[in-house]
């Protein structure tokens, strides 16, 4: 099922999205879903005979404004040279273990909303599949990972160069304001195989990057389990699963993102996420 929180003009509010528009969860006795009952397969199949039998109303998709689907996570937690392609473009080895680095929570920000570009920065688009936590997670063996994850969505890892690499480490590069455009949807239930969809970007129609989550070189199993052999996870922390070859900077010549550029990260079953490029 693909999930869309949106602001219908009375606030935040979570829905359904079907070809028939959107079903208001709002409608639901219980009310709304967290993120744990997305884990919850009992729960996700009561759902889908709601909206199946159609009880709850609908919302026309065209006029709501789509939101995050996690608008400020406790943490997001994020995989370097995970897809093989990438690391191949780089002239890097595979890793051993899985590299991580994070990202501020305020970097979040809404499906078609402005991406700022700082001044003087190299900004750099990078599509990812984000997996979001549904419950408390510590020391998860690889078979018990799917229980814990509430569903899927796009991340665009937008990054600033200049400060990544002057750095010397991530934090910086990665974490301005609006560096963590997610969307559109949130896929929850078994029917989506996070391991086997292709993965997308593209900027003003132009593709740039374009490969499969079959390129990981650590699937969802071994990395969730690896950072929560590391980690307490929570309910609602990110875990973006790296980006495939193409990013602008290990282009010839290289191809960054400019102000008045948009940027459209796709993945199969989960939708296109699109951001504009603004001035700061």
């Amino acid at each position: 099922m693909q999930f869309v929180r949106y602001n219908g003009g009375a606030g935040p509010t979570w829905g359904v999205q079907t070809n028939a528009g959107i079903h208001a969860l709002a409608d639901l006795p219980a009310g709304e879903p967290s993120y744990q009952d997305l884990t919850n397969r009992q729960y996700l199949s009561q759902l889908e005979n709601a909206v199946r039998n159609e009880t709850l109303s609908v919302v026309d998709p065209a006029e709501v404004n789509l939101l995050a689907p996690v608008p400020r996570p406790p943490k997001i937690v994020c995989a370097g040279l995970n897809y093989r392609d990438h690391a191949e473009e780089q002239d890097e080895e595979f890793p051993d273990v899985p590299l991580l680095f994070s990202k501020a929570p305020t970097t979040v920000t809404n499906p078609n909303s402005p991406i700022v570009h700082p001044s003087g920065e190299q900004v750099d688009y990078e599509v990812e599949l984000a997996a979001i936590i549904g419950r408390t997670a510590k020391d998860l063996d690889e078979d018990e990972v799917y229980d814990y994850i509430a569903g899927y969505t796009v991340l665009n890892d937008v990054s600033g160069r200049d400060a990544q690499f002057s750095d010397g480490q991530f934090f910086r590069g990665k974490s301005y304001d609006t560096f963590s455009p997610m969307g559109p949807t949130l896929v929850a239930g078994e029917d989506f195989d996070p391991n086997a969809v292709e993965v997308e970007l593209r900027v003003d129609g132009e593709t740039k990057q374009s490969s499969n989550t079959r390129q990981f070189i650590f699937d969802v199993p071994e990395l969730v389990a690896y950072i929560s052999a590391n980690m307490t996870l929570e309910s609602g922390d990110v875990i973006s699963t790296g980006t495939p070859g193409g990013v602008g900077v290990f282009r010839d010549p290289v191809d960054l993102l400019e102000p008045g550029q948009t940027c459209e990260a796709e993945i199969e079953g989960i939708g296109t996420l699109t951001n504009p490029v603004v001035e700061e």
